[in-house]
């Protein structure tokens, strides 16, 4: 079999290795592919955008599968392309993928359908949100319909962040038309934890749980980002836990997908708050996590072209998922600044170093190679993940390896899992 990755991120390199892993994959190709992903695949100099060029790659290799990694290909409609073209694919529907593309129509959806999360309001009209600021409790979540890059959620403190925000938007257009519409809602309080589950159209098995961490600097402080590290399992997540989260958030939301005409096939990402009413949706995604998929994979056992395919040929309640008990840390090395400006091409140093360590693994997200040189192309550069017999371990062997990789402004956060460190601690 050859599959076809599409995306050029650390996400779509943990995709690209644990697939080389099947004994029925004998090839992989990415598009475009990253400075990592170049010595596991064949990387095509084709954007994620170029979807008709894609497709007929796809169809003249032939391809036996394509696999979508990033959001925007699929909020724009490459699964529904190459069905057209009766070129299997994995990944959910333009109109499916509405999940994560229009925030406005995940609420809604949760809200006919009964699913736990925040209470909302929805504006077009500036002066109306404003209005609604003016006896609103802070802190508020302000969040734009629209893909976003990850900056269309914004917390807002304090009355004047949240006037800000919704001005930023509306009036000023700051994020173009994503931010045409917008939600104000409560902000949740609580853990976060990010649960996902691969979806047939009907059936659907949940992944084990993993957290993310969005805030650029330790002790959660700083700007956003997409993502500075994350770890598996969760302690937080009990079976009760992950039972209630299955019954009230993913069974209605895939039945109720199905019944709106658009059944969700691919993996389905919730984004949860454990408030002390229970799990409640922060947002859905239709794609994996970055970085919460190298933090799953490197435990998945179970085949994971095998898996896909369930998927997408409705079999996945023929499945089992079999889990490396032990656990996985990941960790971000970011370009100085991010996520703000920041410098590309700098020299990278360390990687092979930091890759001999035991049960270590380096997967390339902003990396590009010039001769023997490997280069920084982005603001997240590279993840550095390790198994180890508890999160603690693993963890020291993340710290361990990271201090060999270096470049020039490299950043990382030191506190990765430091929460699930002390809950442990505290039982």
């Amino acid at each position: 079999m050859k599959v076809l990755v599409i995306g050029s991120g650390g996400r779509e390199h943990a995709m690209v290795w644990k697939l080389i892993k099947s004994t029925r994959v004998k090839k992989v190709f990415a598009a475009p592919g990253n400075g990592g992903i170049s010595e596991l695949a064949e990387c095509l100099p084709l954007g994620v955008e170029k979807v008709v060029d894609l497709a007929d790659f796809a169809a003249s290799s032939p391809i036996d599968l394509t696999v979508v990694g990033p959001e925007v290909p699929l909020v724009h409609g490459m699964v529904d392309y190459f069905r057209q073209r009766k070129l299997p694919i994995f990944g959910p529907t333009k109109a499916a993928s509405r999940l994560e593309g229009s925030k406005i129509f995940a609420k809604q959806l949760m809200q006919r359908y009964n699913v736990p999360t925040a209470r909302f309001q929805i504006f077009q009209d500036l002066s109306e949100a404003l209005n609604q600021l003016k006896n609103s409790p802070m802190p508020v979540v302000v969040k734009a319909d629209g893909l976003a890059g990850g900056k269309g959620a914004i917390v807002a403190e304090s009355r004047e962040e949240a006037i800000q925000a919704v001005t930023g938007m509306l009036r000023e257009h700051l994020l173009g038309e994503a931010g045409n519409q917008v939600i104000i809602e409560e902000c949740l309080q609580g853990e976060e934890v990010s649960v996902l589950a691969l979806v047939d159209g009907s059936n659907f098995i949940l992944l084990e749980p993993s957290q993310d961490h969005k805030r650029a600097l330790d002790g959660d402080q700083g700007p956003n980002t997409g993502g500075m590290g994350a770890y598996s399992p969760v302690p937080m997540a009990s079976p009760d836990l992950l039972e209630e989260i299955r019954s009230k958030i993913f069974e209605p939301i895939v039945v109720g997908m199905a019944n709106e005409g658009c059944p969700f096939q691919g993996i389905l990402y919730a984004g949860l708050m454990l408030t002390a009413q229970g799990p409640k949706v922060l947002e859905f995604n239709v794609r994996f996590g970055d970085p919460e998929a190298q933090a799953i994979l490197p435990r998945l056992k179970t085949d994971f072209f095998e898996l896909l395919l369930a998927s997408m040929e409705g079999r996945l309640g023929e499945v089992q998922l079999t889990w490396d008990p032990r656990a996985c840390a990941c960790l971000v090395l970011a370009s100085q600044g991010y996520p703000g400006k920041y410098d590309l091409g700098r020299e990278i140093t360390g990687v092979k170093e930091a890759a001999e360590l035991p049960d270590t693994l380096i997967f390339h997200a902003g990396t590009k190679r010039e001769g023997s040189r490997l280069l920084t192309t982005g603001g997240r550069v590279l993840n550095v993940a390790a198994l180890g017999e508890t999160l603690e371990e693993a963890l020291k062997k993340v710290y361990q390896a990271a201090d060999r990789i270096q470049f020039e402004g490299r950043q990382f956060r030191r506190d990765i899992g430091a929460r699930a460190l002390r809950h442990a601690a505290s039982r």
